[in-house]
């Protein structure tokens, strides 16, 4: 069923519920809609090296003159003043920070190629997202399941995360290329990385805050990755409650830090210097870091930093709604305890059994659960650090209790409950493996499962009794009631679906699994996380791919690819490469023409350094 219909609204232009199709290339397999989204985010960035920028043929202004922080209204504390806190705090802030640098009129005049205005358009997306997340703070986390206008609100805050996402990316391609770390700018270019880590984490935890399918899956196969690295004990991806207030309040608390100081360093330091267009020699190469620390003082180009992006916000808002109204947003409804019982009740039955004999996956689990299975571990296992932080005893808890607040109401569950219960431990594991061999063959008569006679004891009628249970609901809010309060924690229900074959087969029909390189992906048609690769890329390598200890590896290795990423500033031959593949002359192609121009042309002056583009 489409997700417009589920809302009741009217049909979209392009339905993208539908499956998705997907492209497989040797280990790789990614969908249409991912590369769709990949494909575009490369054109544009092609088009922005290649594409003239407006008013390259307008004059260079002359070198601005120099305004010294003692000239700017406010710096001079008054006589007396000098050394209280206040007044110190102002003369940093002014000197660090003049007005001309928060707000340009100005920029270096080498600043001619769309590739700068990807920062601008980052926040003018980001400025949607906010404003659409709001609004469906305000709605409230249902709203969007069950209104039209809710759902549409959704759809807009979807598409502002795509195009935020893209266009960040985009910038830190184009910035990787310019070098922009050069001339002590390493700090900015630490910030935006991790601006760009903020950003995913933000992205990760909106997805886990859907309650959808979606968010189920991501939720109980992301666990696995936190739970080996020890984090899954205090951030615990299953609890919707706990997300949903990382999403909405804590983390975009954090990213809007990180852009500001982001923002900030570039103000500072302004952009950096165009990279010669040839190579140059070693001594010229000293030069040329010496003049990329020093403010630039060649001609500058008028920058009207306001109304950029005041154009860049009202593209971003264009396009998100219309990239809402045309295809909406994907919302396949939430698996529950009782649609499994309902569609798949010999799988649920056949899970039921194993967690009474201990064999299913919870069950076998080990840290944060349980301490009945053996956590990853390479070299050390992080899991062990944080222990039984959330005790399960998928027994108890999944079937026990559920059967024991029925049984008042029901005289044969509480006879068999029972018998069961005063059972030494061996004998109820026999009667519950006994079971799960002979589940295999049920029937249902009226919906009630015949299982052929297998010395299980007391278990068959428990089972059945749970069956019905889970049927009418009462499983799911059982086990929802189990854990206090506002009942936002799903860790119980999804475990225990986990454990199942049902959940599983479903995510493999919406291609979702790890082996379809599913943390990339959406259901449907739509665009996922293509930007994850780099962390699903390790479960595909050979000899990695069957490893039990594969999440661990998995951590380990995006992590040393991130610090990389973080400190390609300090790293010799990564931080060249974008002087060995000179992408760099096609950013500053129009500058390189200049410099290589007649004689004539504006020869540097003395200018303090503006502050640039984002």
């Amino acid at each position: 069923m489409s997700t417009n219909a589920l809302a009741g609204h009217a049909p979209v232009t392009i339905n993208l519920n539908q499956p998705g199709s997907y492209l497989n290339w040797n280990f790789i397999s990614i969908s249409v809609a991912n590369l769709v989204l990949i494909a575009v985010m490369v054109v544009i960035f092609g088009a922005a090296l290649l594409l003239p920028f407006p008013g390259r043929h307008r004059p260079n202004l002359p070198p601005e003159e120099v305004t010294e922080p003692d000239q700017i209204p406010g710096y001079q504390a008054a006589e007396g003043d000098e050394k209280m806190w206040t007044a110190r705090a102002r003369r940093w802030a002014l000197g660090s920070f003049p007005p001309k640098k928060l707000l340009p009129d100005r920029q270096p005049a080498y600043v001619s190629s769309w590739v700068y205005v990807f920062g601008v358009a980052s926040l003018a997306a980001l400025a949607v997202v906010l404003a659409s997340g709001g609004a469906l703070v305000l709605g409230g986390p249902d709203w969007w399941h069950t209104n039209p206008v809710g759902h549409f609100f959704n759809s807009l805050h979807l598409w502002s995360v795509e195009l935020f996402m893209a266009l960040l990316v985009i910038h830190l391609w184009g910035k990787f290329w310019m070098a922009a770390w050069r001339g002590r700018r390493a700090m900015t270019w630490i910030t935006g990385v991790v601006a760009f880590l903020a950003s995913i984490l933000v992205c990760f935890t909106g997805y886990l805050s859907q309650q959808n399918f979606d968010s189920q899956w991501i939720a109980t196969n992301g666990k696995d990755a936190f739970n080996a690295a020890g984090i899954g004990a205090f951030f615990n991806l299953m609890n919707f409650g706990q997300m949903l207030l990382w999403h909405v309040v804590l983390l975009p608390i954090l990213l809007i830090a990180l852009i500001g100081a982001h923002v900030l360093l570039v103000r500072k330091r302004g952009v950096s210097h165009p990279l010669p267009a040839t190579q140059p020699t070693w001594r010229e190469r000293r030069a040329d870091r010496a003049a990329d620390r020093a403010a630039w003082r060649g001609p500058t180009r008028r920058y009207d930093i306001l109304k950029e992006g005041t154009i860049a916000a009202v593209i971003a808002l264009a396009l998100t709604f219309t990239l809402a109204g045309l295809l909406s947003s994907p919302d396949e409804p939430p698996v529950t305890v009782a649609s499994w019982a309902k569609i798949a009740p010999a799988d649920f039955l056949a899970t039921a059994a194993s967690e009474l004999n201990g064999t299913s996956l919870t069950a076998t689990y080990g840290p944060p659960y349980n301490t009945n299975g053996t956590p990853q571990s390479e070299w050390f296992a992080p899991a062990n650090w944080a222990g039984v932080r959330q005790p399960i005893d998928p027994a108890q808890s999944f079937v026990i209790t559920p059967l024991t607040q029925a049984a008042p109401l029901n005289p044969a569950v509480k006879a068999a409950l029972a018998t069961y219960q005063a059972a030494p431990a061996s004998l109820q594991n026999k009667w519950a493996t006994n079971y799960l061999n002979a589940v295999a063959k049920v029937k249902f008569a009226g919906g009630v499962p015949v299982v052929p006679k297998a010395n299980d004891g007391p278990v068959p009628v428990m089972l059945a009794s749970e069956l019905a249970l889970a049927r009418s609901g009462s499983v799911d809010t059982d086990l929802l009631a189990q854990r206090q309060f506002y009942g936002t924690d799903f860790t119980r229900p999804l475990l225990f679906m986990e454990d199942g074959q049902y959940y599983a087969n479903l995510a493999a029909a919406d291609h979702l699994t790890g082996d379809q390189w599913g943390v990339m992906n959406e259901t449907g048609s739509y665009p996922g996380q293509p930007w994850l690769w780099l962390y699903q890329l390790w479960y595909h390598v050979p000899g990695w791919d069957n490893s039990a200890n594969v999440d661990l590896i998995a951590i380990y290795m995006t992590g040393a690819a991130t610090l990389l990423l973080l400190f390609v500033p300090f790293i010799p031959g990564l931080r060249d490469i974008p002087r060995w593949i000179p992408v760099h002359r096609l950013i500053w192609r129009d500058w390189n023409k200049q410099a290589a121009g007649p004689v004539g042309q504006p020869e540097p002056g003395p200018q303090p350094e503006p502050a640039g583009q984002i």
